[in-house]
């Protein structure tokens, strides 16, 4: 029977035999989708008399909300942090190679880099739909230039800026404009950093403290300012001890203002973190946990000599370095990739790893209300999953975008 065409002409897609994640377990469950929504299968039946205008048999598949990557430097040979010719078809190369790994919406990452590029790039990323074309754009991370020196990794000494003129002033010096920017991650101990934190999160840019040489009181009133992110985490930052545990300590942290919550972001390459470190964290916190790829221009390339931004990388089997040393820049992991390693690393639920890369990004960056999750009235980007948690299909807006 046709869908009731009193409500909308749109038609109605049901996919069945699937277990859907939803209320942080999987359940047995029909998805339905119209005009790019998830929708309630009761007012359909109820209100409106409804039927689905086309059944999609998943052969007992998972499907899982869409990824989202909030820490994604390039890949594919594109790399965000370098003003070339065509900046906007980098990125949609990029966002379309990433559907078939299960990413519906990304954050391109911008590297310490002259200001001459910030004031090239940023204009050019605009915060946009995904759809069969690609993956959304949710906005731009800026990571750095406002950094630790002693904690920069691969970010380039002579392009590193403090807040000397106050702060704010900084920030539009420095990036231009801040429309379509997401997130910037800063170092909290540099001087005037707790107005630039304000400022920023008081525009509704998530703020996230890393590469940075941070003790827990420093980062703690970087909290108490706005921030709310903690930038890949264990890595470019003071190692734990157990008499200052740094910003670390602030997955346990008591100083935490009842209305805010502290995500981290944590690469679950294999490469980065110790295993033991990724379950530490994750006991810790499991509800703060968001997956990153930092994923470099060499994702999807064969090992080499690439860039990222102003520094030249090698290529080395998984792992990737700045050109003849051992200082690790970024990952060439895929976030499905991701998913599989922090499951099987942490030993934890199917749920909670596909909550990591969906859910806990979606809150972190205030868009839960549409994304990250399959309740009803949230957009339809998801993906369908064998129990092995390879990506089998993309969707975007109800549409496949990726088998």
């Amino acid at each position: 029977m046709p869908s009731n065409k009193s409500v909308s002409d749109a038609p109605i897609t049901q996919f069945v035999n699937c277990r859907i994640l939803k209320d942080h377990r999987l359940q047995r469950e029909d998805l339905w989708v119209r005009k790019g929504k998830i929708l309630n299968p009761e007012k359909l039946f109820f209100d409106e008399e409804g039927f689905a205008d086309h059944k999609v048999d998943c052969g007992n598949k998972i499907i899982a909300p869409g990824f989202i990557d909030v820490q994604l430097n390039g890949g594919y040979g594109i790399d965000f942090s370098q003003a070339s010719d065509d900046i906007r078809g980098g990125v949609a190369l990029v966002a379309k190679k990433i559907l078939e790994h299960g990413v519906t919406s990304f954050c391109p990452t911008l590297v310490t880099s002259p200001t001459v590029i910030y004031h090239k790039v940023i204009p050019e990323i605009r915060v946009q739909d995904g759809g069969p074309e690609g993956a959304g754009v949710l906005g731009l991370h800026l990571e750095g230039p406002f950094i630790s020196e002693e904690k920069k990794g691969a970010h380039p000494t002579q392009f590193l800026r403090t807040f000397n003129a106050g702060g704010v002033a900084d920030l539009t010096e420095t990036y231009g404009h801040l429309e379509n920017v997401a997130m910037v991650t800063l170092a909290p101990e540099l001087a005037n950093s707790g107005a630039a934190i304000r400022e920023l999160a008081g525009r509704g840019i998530t703020v996230s403290v890393g590469h940075s040489m941070a003790d827990l009181s420093q980062a703690e009133e970087a909290v108490q300012n706005g921030a709310s992110f903690i930038t890949h985490l264990f890595n470019a930052m003071l190692p734990f001890h157990h008499r200052d545990p740094g910003i670390v300590g602030l997955l346990t942290s008591d100083r935490i203002p009842p209305s805010q919550m502290v995500y981290y972001g944590m690469i679950a390459d294999g490469i980065h973190t110790h295993p033991a470190a990724l379950r530490i964290a994750h006991r810790a916190h499991p509800a703060g946990l968001v997956l990153v790829t930092d994923a470099v221009t060499a994702m999807g390339l064969p090992p080499g000599r690439h860039t990222l931004g102003q520094q030249q990388i090698d290529i080395q089997g998984l792992h990737a370095y700045v050109a003849g040393t051992t200082t690790l820049s970024g990952s060439i992991a895929t976030m499905d990739m991701c998913v599989r390693h922090f499951r099987e690393a942490s030993g934890c639920t199917v749920e909670a790893a596909l909550e990591a890369a969906s859910l806990h990004p979606a809150q972190l960056l205030g868009i839960s209300h549409k994304k990250g999750t399959l309740e009803y009235g949230t957009d339809a980007d998801f993906v369908v999953l064998d129990d092995a948690l390879t990506v089998r299909e993309t969707y975007i807006a109800g549409q496949q975008v990726w088998s």
